[in-house]
């Protein structure tokens, strides 16, 4: 067909599913055995036929549209491998190879070629030394050359910020005004674009833009875009909506290999639940492949476009439209925190605690995160100055946790040594490296410490933290009520101990805390899980059922030394005599009757708490693992996983 937005909407038009979109070319290439640092834009014309079967593998699977190898074909990205002069060549290249697969499957017409737009790679004004003047000519260069060799449609891709889309849309409207603009945005684990755009605030511009077909792709993996889809359709109901999801966060391997996560199976399963919010055009970003394109296409076939909720429609002219029935369902705003969904929908959950380093270096720390990941937690909380000693900052082992190894975190924060001041920067400075799990503590005293003489005070008790943050930063405001430029997104734990002398004391400590919006409460460690329940049944006669999840605290025993220790010099730990006797019995094997006790326990717990807070003795996170995988932490993760989007 002659490429023009309307021939595009007549093909949309014949079409009675929603559309495939094939999946990523730089995983497939990789694959093949193309290192991450080679240009994949060039071998376009260095290994032509490598690029041409990865089309015509998505062509198999049951693309319907095929994206040119030429994401990162403009002027900047080329020149880091001395290619700058080649941007037409490359290209031109790009689509001639996805033309003539189309060809070789007999395709014309059923099938069309897309050019494949991506960020620049530098910073633009005005945050960076690139003019937008610049940015738009780079652009223009790169899209003139697309129109030149024939595109049925342009597609802007994996943009992290609008400023940088705007230019790019502009120069296709400059260049092509006769062809139809996808433009995808992709987003970070809160929901936001790097620049903070929320989708809703994404859907309205590209709306207010003209852009034909509003997109989310990249970021994470299919349930983060379908949160994203749901947000940017409830702004913009009319639109239509293209999305291409990764195979989940990445992980990063031995030997730099990178490992996504997410099945065929379940992109098939999220396929329908696009179609449900509107999505008329889904495929795959990284980590996809035909396997994961074959799985959506399947599930596509089934769905014809009368049952796409809520009842979408192409309709006459060039732009298409979602057109609305009835009342549409109420958006669920996106969890703060993944913890957080999973005490929402009733996880049971598994929260291990870690120590921070002493010195500066983070790999011990980060192949035993990776360890207890694998092993089934569900979080790793990373505590602050354990027993007032030295450690580094816990903020930077959270985020090198999150980012290296791809397991949520949550940071204790204490109030001891922090004046008002330093709480709230530090606040600020946690959301920045993407923190939203708080565990509000006192903190121990530094007289028991490595630094007797430091300084001791606090402007702040947890209470009053609590309601600092969930009445004030999450409201976006700070405590002397200046606005913020956005409220925070925190998910507030507090300390409880269920074990307590005074259990009375305790109960108020703790309804204080809830007021102050705490929610979620961690214990310190239980060895007596009777009395811990009734604990909580007294406060329940007294109060009502308690309107916040607890994850009880589980310190396996290590030894009978251990045991005394902490039953005679650590305040509100208390081992029965029972316990101890066993420990005692137990000699040298005291790490293997530990382990043994706390399986026991967890299986107790599981009755009635709503998670466990394990603390492995000594920083033996080895013995941690071995308890999650005993109680088969892995494996009920794994069956959540597949029941919640």
């Amino acid at each position: 067909m002659t490429p023009n937005r309307e021939a595009f909407f007549r093909w949309l038009r014949r079409q009675t599913h929603p559309v495939t979109l094939d999946g990523a070319m730089g995983t497939m290439l990789h694959a093949k055995g193309i290192p991450f640092d080679e240009c994949f834009d060039a071998l376009n014309i260095r290994q032509p036929a490598l690029v041409a079967d990865v089309h015509r593998q998505y062509l198999e699977a049951g693309a319907q549209i095929l994206l040119t190898n030429t994401f990162g074909a403009n002027r900047f990205r080329l020149a880091e491998h001395g290619l700058e002069e080649q941007v037409a060549n490359i290209n031109k290249a790009g689509v001639e190879l996805a033309r003539r697969a189309v060809l070789a499957a007999f395709k014309e017409n059923e099938v069309l070629v897309a050019g494949d737009i991506g960020p620049l790679g530098v910073r633009i004004a005005p945050f960076g030394r690139v003019s937008q003047e610049e940015a738009r000519a780079a652009f223009r260069e790169q899209i003139q050359a697309l129109v030149e060799a024939g595109v049925d449609l342009l597609v802007i891709e994996t943009m992290v910020s609008l400023d940088e889309a705007h230019q790019a849309f502009l120069a296709a409207r400059e260049v092509a005004p006769h062809l139809p603009v996808v433009v995808s945005m992709t987003y970070t684990r809160d929901d936001r674009t790097l620049l903070g755009e929320t989708p809703a605030q994404v859907a309205r511009q590209l709306r207010d833009w003209g852009v034909d077909i509003l997109g989310a792709n990249c970021s994470g993996g299919p349930a983060q875009l379908l949160r994203v889809l749901k947000a940017m359709r409830k702004a913009v109901p009319e639109a239509l909506y293209w999305i291409k999801p990764n195979a989940g966060w990445p992980e990063r391997l031995p030997g730099g290999r990178i490992l996504y996560p997410a099945t065929p199976d379940y992109f098939g399963d999220y396929a329908r639940q696009f179609t449900q919010w509107g999505a008329r055009f889904i495929g795959g970003c990284c980590g996809t492949t035909p396997e994961h394109i074959r799985a959506i296409a399947k599930t596509l076939q089934t769905i014809p476009l009368s049952e796409m909720g809520p009842d979408v429609e192409v309709v006459e002219g060039p732009r298409d439209h979602l057109q609305e029935a009835g009342q549409e369902e109420e958006e669920e705003e996106p969890w703060p925190s993944e913890l957080a969904r999973k005490l929402a929908r009733g996880k049971f959950v598994f929260a291990v605690e870690m120590s921070p380093p002493r010195g500066v270096s983070v790999h011990k720390t980060l192949a035993h995160a990776a360890l207890l990941k694998e092993s089934g937690a569900d979080v790793v909380n990373v505590a602050d100055s354990p027993m007032a000693r030295m450690r580094m900052s816990p903020w930077a082992v959270c985020h090198r946790i999150q980012e290296d190894v791809g397991i949520e975190t949550t940071l204790h924060f204490p109030t001891r040594g922090r004046n008002l001041l330093r709480v709230q920067g530090d606040l600020l400075a946690a959301h920045a490296l993407g923190i939203r799990n708080i565990f509000v503590v006192m903190g121990d005293p530094t007289s028991i410490g490595d630094y007797p003489e430091a300084m001791d005070a606090y402007d702040v008790v947890p209470s009053g933290l609590i309601k600092l943050i969930k009445q004030s930063f999450n409201q976006g405001k700070d405590y002397a009520g200046n606005v913020l430029d956005e409220p925070t997104r925190f998910f507030i734990g507090c300390a409880l101990n269920l074990m307590a002398a005074d259990p009375e004391r305790e109960m108020k400590v703790l309804r204080r805390k809830i007021r102050a919006g705490a929610d979620f409460a961690l214990t310190q460690p239980v060895y007596e899980p009777e009395k811990a329940l009734r604990f909580l049944q007294m406060y329940e006669e007294r109060y009502g059922p308690l309107p916040i999840p607890v994850l009880v605290g589980v310190l396996p025993l290590y030894s009978a030394r251990h045991a005394r220790f902490l039953h005679n010099e650590v305040p509100g730990i208390y081992i029965p005599d029972k316990v101890m006797g066993l420990m005692e019995r137990a000699g040298d094997r005291g790490w293997k009757e530990g382990l043994r006790l706390a399986v026991e326990l967890i299986h107790q717990l599981k009755e009635w708490a709503q998670g466990v807070y394990l603390m492995p003795p000594f920083r033996k996170y080895w013995l941690a693992a071995e308890i999650l995988e005993a109680v088969g932490a892995h494996r009920e993760a794994a069956v959540v996983n597949r029941e919640q989007p």
